[in-house]
């Protein structure tokens, strides 16, 4: 389910001392006003306009076998991933995973991509995932929740294995509406985000000045990762495939119960004998 997303506006004002006689004083003009004007240029939100961040969120658990302790019977790790396995950090600046209280620092805090955390332990339980986003992107965080899960969820009395792990993942899509500039002119032409196409007389003001500069960050992407070849894959065909086949399914079981029920209405109805007889 898509998650919109849309800044709200910060106002702001000047401050006195609140006597209202203090006389006005002229500042000199300094070398930061047109620095400060781009980066107001910057901010300024592009109306009607829509971006599109598919990402990826889930756990990936391994049982530990012969290793496998009472408390520690499998290695997990948690995530959020782009779709594309694209590094996130030019929309993402942090996430928060929450995890279960009897972990020592249950509240970890990830500040560069990939964004994930591993662990190890016995139990399933909720995780609490925070995604926090760039200033220029959104001051709104996305609150989300993922059930590690350690066992097959289809026969949990069947023997584990070392070698195939449990993979549990969820796709969904971030929708910035009304984004910055500075945010669109950052990610216009970004592998894992989806941006609409902007009139070709529009021109953005410099990109140089960027209130955070993701570009130093470190590479994050996730297409060689070591959990790779379990992650996967999703799209938007994909999720109008299965749509699709479920809206089949629940027009067939429709149908079953349509059947069923003129079956029923065409049965001889017994008719109870009157008082008296």
């Amino acid at each position: 389910m898509p998650h919109n997303l849309a800044g709200r506006k910060q106002g702001g004002g000047d401050q006195s001392d609140g006597s209202g006689s203090a006389p006005k004083t002229h500042r000199p003009k300094s070398g930061k006003t047109s620095e400060e004007n781009d980066k107001k240029s910057l901010n300024k939100k592009l109306k009607d306009v829509e971006i599109s961040v598919p990402i990826v969120y889930g756990t990936i658990a391994f049982w530990l076998g012969k290793k496998a302790t009472e408390y520690h019977s499998h290695k997990w790790t948690v995530y959020v991933r782009s779709a594309t396995n694209e590094d996130l950090g030019a929309v993402i600046k942090r996430v928060v995973f929450q995890l279960h209280a009897s972990f020592n620092n249950p509240t970890r805090i990830v500040d560069l991509p990939p964004f994930e955390l591993s662990e190890s332990g016995w139990g399933e339980f909720e995780i609490a995932i925070s995604i926090f986003f760039h200033a220029d992107v959104s001051d709104k965080q996305l609150d989300l929740l993922h059930h590690l899960r350690l066992y097959p969820e289809d026969d949990s009395s069947a023997p584990q294995s070392t070698k195939k792990p449990v993979v549990i993942e969820s796709y969904d899509e971030i929708v910035f509406c009304e984004p910055s500039e500075a945010f669109f002119s950052r990610v216009q032409n970004h592998p894992a985000v989806s941006v609409p196409r902007l009139p070709a007389s529009f021109n953005f003001p410099p990109s140089g000045l960027l209130i955070e500069n993701v570009h130093e960050r470190k590479r994050g992407d996730t297409k060689d990762h070591p959990l790779s070849q379990w992650f996967l894959n999703f799209s938007e065909a994909d999720e109008l495939l299965k749509l699709a086949a479920a809206r089949q399914q629940v027009q067939a079981h429709i149908g079953k119960l349509r059947r069923q029920l003129s079956l029923m209405d065409g049965q001889p109805q017994h008719s109870k004998p009157s008082p008296g007889q």
